[in-house]
């Protein structure tokens, strides 16, 4: 007897903008749909953190740096939203301010959290790597940590780890001043 399975049919981006508004964020990954999880405030935080920084240095440099939610349409089938995305100088061109971004940004922040960083290191990863970004961090709100990934092929690999108060090295953004403890707020911020 020949076992049958359900084929699921790839959902596309065109398919995704015609879903009605239920306030839930979406990614595709080859018409494969992923729920977001909703963030906590302290991963809030820290992407803010992370955004004003890439933002002070665009307003001095140039380029255009942007939160989530805002849809990374990479193919048909293929749609993510990094955290944070910058597009360099040479490059902001090339973004409909009106529309969603159909090309990759330069650098994609993630700040990981328990729900997710699996994909957050797995298949966005991998994905954004294919199609081009030029940088790939990933923000451990809990080390106050950095990690640098730039392509290696078709792939990324670590370039180094930037801790505590150790500045960012980033060869997409030499000028830039960041580091990973100014990120994370302070027991004395929260009272």
């Amino acid at each position: 007897m020949t076992v049958m399975h359900a084929a699921r049919a790839r959902v596309s981006y065109a398919d995704l903008e015609r879903w009605p508004d239920d306030g839930r964020r979406y990614e595709l990954y080859d018409g494969e749909v992923h729920v977001v999880p909703s963030p906590t405030v302290l991963h809030q935080i820290v992407v803010a953190r992370v955004h004003r920084a890439l933002d002070d240095y665009t307003r001095v440099h140039g380029g255009l740096a942007v939160l989530a939610p805002l849809d990374v349409v990479l193919t048909l089938f293929d749609a993510v939203q990094p955290d944070v995305l910058m597009f360099t100088h040479d490059r902001q061109h090339l973004v409909d301010l009106r529309g969603v971004a159909r090309v990759a940004p330069d650098l994609c922040v993630e700040v990981l959290s328990s729900g997710t960083e699996a994909n957050d290191r797995g298949r966005k990863m991998r994905l954004l790597a294919r199609h081009g970004v030029r940088e790939y961090w990933l923000v451990d709100m809990e080390a106050a940590a950095i990690e640098i990934y730039v392509p290696a092929g078709l792939s990324f690999k670590l370039l180094h780890c930037v801790r505590a108060a150790d500045r960012v090295q980033s060869p997409l953004l030499p000028d830039l001043t960041l580091v990973p403890s100014d990120l994370v707020p302070h027991a004395t911020e929260l009272r």
